[in-house]
């Protein structure tokens, strides 16, 4: 068999590959998540979102952002030190890309100033979801006790 044969199996096996990776991640993203929108801070005034799914787990919560590659999450923010800093609706040009009663949360994850903070624009419903998810987390004084 020729060289350019093989170069293209290569190539056409490449392709399948990333296709069948790319339709897993959306698949992943869309069918078993919560669709938001995502930034870190700081932030200009109308930059920096994108697109994901938000998946509720124990200990964290996962944001898969959609238009990524990569097979796992984008950011994990951990349960216990995620705190609500403030509230507010889409402003400016905000609005053309979010529905008008998207409420965007301002969070951070840890000491306020020491950690990562990030906007997440959610809709209300999905907001409620969000809250009751952190305020069933165990109290930071909890731990557990060493087996003996």
């Amino acid at each position: 068999m020729p060289i350019w044969a093989w170069c293209l199996s290569a190539v056409v096996l490449i392709g399948l590959i990333a296709a069948g990776l790319l339709v897993y991640r959306l698949r992943l993203v869309r069918l078993a998540g919560t669709p938001v929108l995502l930034r870190p801070l700081p932030a200009d005034a109308d930059e920096g979102w994108r697109h994901g799914a938000i998946h509720y787990t124990d200990d964290a919560i996962l944001y898969f952002r959609l238009s990524s590659f990569r097979l796992g999450p984008s950011v994990s923010l951990s349960r216990r030190r995620i705190e609500v800093s403030g509230r507010r609706g889409p402003v400016g040009t905000e609005s053309e890309i979010m529905d008008a009663d998207m409420v965007v949360a301002e969070i951070t994850v840890g000491r306020r100033g020491q950690e990562p903070a990030y906007e997440l624009a959610i809709a209300p419903a999905a907001m409620t979801a969000f809250q009751s998810w952190l305020e069933a987390r165990a109290p930071r004084r909890a731990r557990r006790r060493p087996a003996a």
